[in-house]
């Protein structure tokens, strides 16, 4: 393929995965390609057809501005596409081991359905290497075509690329089309098309990497870099617990200094920076390098939810408060504030740790779809908290309507002896008997 300029009638772009990631990428190319949003969850096409994203990263009105987009969950009506885009989740299992099962499904689907020449970009989180190292050799044994890499040319090859998503949850005010984008492709004729097909509606610019597998490791740092930079504050946040002085405080006198990075203790679930360092330490270790401090990272952030009920389980104990049968309201489910996202989050962890020692917990969460998320979890999830029904309020989840409730609102929740535990600083130190 010698030509690297976009011919806007003859792209065909075929988004599979209409998530987070991929439902933001349908709309903007749909508004000047011809675009088809596919994915096998026949309720979820069914939604979007009606122009409504249960997510909300999309308004009803967004949806008409793409002229050129069509949601489909029927394989053959993307056959004609050449550019496939795949934004499938890539999770993890029991064992905190890559889960790659969506993107194989992926790429079955797909190699069933490119031609010669058709490109194929994967927008999925992952290890250095997975894609050449997985997705080709599926996508070469169904299609019977040739991965074409490097300087190699032929007639009867398909070509791949990387473009690592970066997108945030609940951020609405950041669209996808304001955060520079990574290209990557197999050839550098390829490389330079994609980049061009991303350019078309990046308004931030991109970055162009001179490997895929330089795109992937790129992407897989970005999150294991943020997970030990929250892993060190919450090991500080022990650390001055332990020793009776304020750790807010002492984050905010530091941050005076020009260079401090400024981060605040926490939970860490959700789809990236709980998941992505464990891809980058499975390659590692595949690789024979075992990484330490990536590892241990994950390990100080994996305990904070016990810490959280541990800590709140013995203020209760200092007031005579007790554990059996105890009610504690959990306020915020989602894996962070104002995002409707509950994938790996963290806040279970607090609920398990509480029922082990025998306490009741009512979850209470206003953004959430109730019966979707008892689906997932089973928990007590409940419509609104009652007045003086609690032992102890766990404010979880730093959602704005709860700091609208304001703090004389919330401790009305609770009996007239109970603990208040404030996991993100919410209100001040002196309103609170507990943070992190």
């Amino acid at each position: 393929m010698k030509k690297t300029k976009l011919n806007h009638d003859e792209v065909r772009i075929a988004v599979v995965g209409l998530g987070y990631v991929g439902l933001p990428l349908a709309i903007e190319f749909g508004k000047k390609f011809v675009t088809y949003g596919f994915d096998i969850n026949k309720d979820r096409i069914k939604e979007l057809s009606n122009s409504y994203d249960e997510t909300e990263s999309i308004s009803s009105e967004e949806f008409k501005l793409s002229s050129y987009l069509s949601f489909t969950s029927d394989q053959k009506s993307i056959a004609t596409a050449n550019i496939y885009i795949v934004a499938v989740p890539t999770p993890l299992d029991i064992n905190n081991q890559p889960d790659l099962n969506n993107l194989r499904g992926a790429c079955k689907i797909i190699g069933g359905l490119i031609d010669p020449d058709d490109i194929i970009i994967f927008e999925s989180t992952v290890y250095p290497g997975a894609t050449e190292e997985v997705c080709v050799p599926i996508l070469e044994q169904i299609s019977g075509l040739t991965y074409i890499e490097g300087s190699q040319s032929s007639n009867n090859g398909f070509y791949c690329g990387y473009s690592p998503e970066r997108f945030a949850p609940g951020e609405h005010e950041k669209k996808v089309t304001e955060i520079i984008k990574v290209t990557s492709g197999s050839t550098s004729e390829i490389a330079e098309k994609i980049n061009n097909l991303y350019q078309s509606i990046i308004t931030a610019g991109t970055v162009m990497a001179s490997s895929i597998k330089v795109a992937e490791a790129a992407k897989v740092i970005e999150n294991t870099q943020r997970d030990l930079n929250i892993a060190l504050v919450n090991e500080f946040a022990l650390i001055f617990n332990k020793l009776g002085i304020d750790t807010e405080e002492i984050l905010n006198i530091a941050s005076t200094k020009w260079n401090f990075a400024a981060h605040t203790p926490g939970l860490v679930g959700g789809h990236c920076i709980g998941v992505d360092p464990y891809y980058l330490a499975f390659k590692a270790i595949e690789s024979n390098i075992y990484p330490q401090l990536i590892l241990s990272g994950r390990e100080i952030n994996n305990k904070m939810g016990q810490y959280v009920a541990d800590q709140t389980m013995q203020l209760m104990t200092q007031r005579s408060i007790p554990l059996l049968n105890s009610k504690i309201l959990i306020m915020g489910f989602t894996f962070k504030e104002d995002c409707k996202d509950i994938r790996n989050t963290k806040v279970m962890d607090i609920i398990k740790e509480l029922t082990n020692f025998g306490c009741i917990a009512d979850v209470y969460d206003p953004i959430l779809d109730t019966e979707a998320t008892l689906d997932e979890y089973d928990i007590n999830l409940i419509d609104e908290p009652e007045l003086n029904q609690y032992d102890a309020i766990i404010l979880a989840v730093k959602h704005k309507k709860f700091f609208d409730l304001g703090i004389d609102k919330i401790k009305s929740f609770g009996k007239e002896k109970h603990v208040f535990f404030d996991v993100k600083y919410m209100f001040d130190r002196e309103d609170t008997d507990g943070r992190m």
